[in-house]
């Protein structure tokens, strides 16, 4: 390779990791905890809850969400979601069925008696902090879309970093720490080794978290086009009053829909259905299949099933994205390993903004010695 070619690199480099390297630090912290939140979250709310009748029959779907809008009279529900370890309902309602997040309410109810069961929220507030500054800095889509650009820099830093790391390995055996060099030449040589170790780790966070950053127009584009098409011939008119039972339309779903588990239900008027339908989401039931989520829609007015329609591929590319992502689709193992990984990174960046504060000092030393001799 030229020598012009390798400077064009090194300045590639550069300058993309020092745009992005303050923002890459913060996102690598935030997801340390992120990555173990299911055991912390564990961790802190010990489940010690039980239902109320272990033996009994569980009540039907209709029958815990007339409890739930009976406790939260003047509201309507939003969203029905299932507890898989638990015979646990979540319901989420609202004074609307389009009410911002801000005015939702959450509550989850026993399946053997309709009682409250107690939140596990110790911790909530700081883990949803952490969350909400890891995924947009508290800026919404702006926020996302910036941290996303910031992810595209990372990708174009560490690959050019691999290409400067080619030319630099012709002199030096793969490894190589040169102890008896200065700090400086052995930081180097500890940034090159821990970022070509890691590249492909490195490569798929950074790929996966710029998709990630997509979400919010990934989800409105699947909900706008697929879903649409889908509600053709039945969309349009006022919110309907849910007079079907909502327990016979996830039997259905799930007739249509076999092999897979219900993840959530939409209600008429909700983010993700139509004025007019439920809208039962299921998902796999393998470690992979279960981020791909199949909705089906029932007429919330008679019962009559409309039809379901798979992820498109970029749902899809989104939906397995996350679990690259965190690492949380491995056990505990894998979580450990992303974690390691982690820290090598916040190593890997620290040690890139040293290297070039100590060689910006180097230049500017020099130039003023160079300055006082004239």
């Amino acid at each position: 390779m030229r020598a012009s070619t390798v400077k064009v690199w090194e300045l590639v480099h550069k300058w993309t990791s020092l745009i992005c390297t303050l923002f890459l630090l913060m996102l690598c912290i935030t997801g340390l905890p992120l990555i173990f939140h299911d055991e912390i979250d564990e961790a802190l709310n010990p489940d010690v809850w039980q239902p109320k009748y272990p033996q009994a029959e569980h009540l039907t779907l209709d029958e815990i969400l007339e409890i739930a809008l009976t406790n939260r009279e003047g509201e309507q529900a939003i969203y029905m979601s299932f507890d898989i370890l638990r015979p646990v309902i979540n319901i989420t309602s609202g004074p609307t069925a389009y009410a911002p997040s801000s005015e939702m309410h959450f509550a989850s109810y026993d399946l053997t008696s309709g009682e409250l069961v107690p939140p596990s929220d110790v911790g909530e507030s700081v883990m949803e902090f952490i969350l909400q500054l890891h995924t947009d800095m508290f800026l919404g889509l702006p926020g996302m879309l910036f941290l996303g650009a910031m992810g595209v820099l990372f990708v174009i830093s560490t690959i050019s970093g691999v290409v400067i790391y080619r030319q630099y390995m012709r002199k030096l055996n793969f490894g190589t720490i040169r102890r008896h060099k200065s700090t400086r030449h052995k930081w180097l040589d500890y940034h090159n080794l821990f970022g070509i170790v890691t590249v492909a780790w490195v490569l798929v966070v950074g790929v996966t978290g710029v998709i990630n950053t997509l979400e919010e127009p990934i989800l409105d584009t699947w909900r706008d086009n697929n879903l649409k098409q889908l509600l053709s011939e039945h969309q349009g008119g006022a919110i309907v009053e849910p007079s079907a039972s909502l327990t016979e339309a996830v039997k259905q779903a799930k007739l249509i829909a076999p092999n897979m588990t219900l993840q959530f239900v939409a209600f008429p008027g909700s983010k993700f259905s139509s004025n007019q339908h439920y809208a039962i989401f299921l998902h796999g039931n393998t470690p992979l299949t279960k981020e791909l989520i199949t909705p089906v829609l029932v007429d919330a007015t008679n019962g009559d099933v409309i039809g379901l329609t798979e992820m498109p591929w970029y749902g899809k590319v989104l939906s397995l994205s996350r679990p690259l992502h965190f690492g949380d689709y491995g056990g505990l193992f894998l979580k450990i390993l992303w974690a390691i990984l982690d820290i090598i990174t916040i190593i890997i960046l620290g040690s890139g903004l040293y290297l070039w504060y100590q060689k910006n000092k180097k230049t500017n030393f020099n130039t003023t010695s160079k300055k006082s001799a004239e």
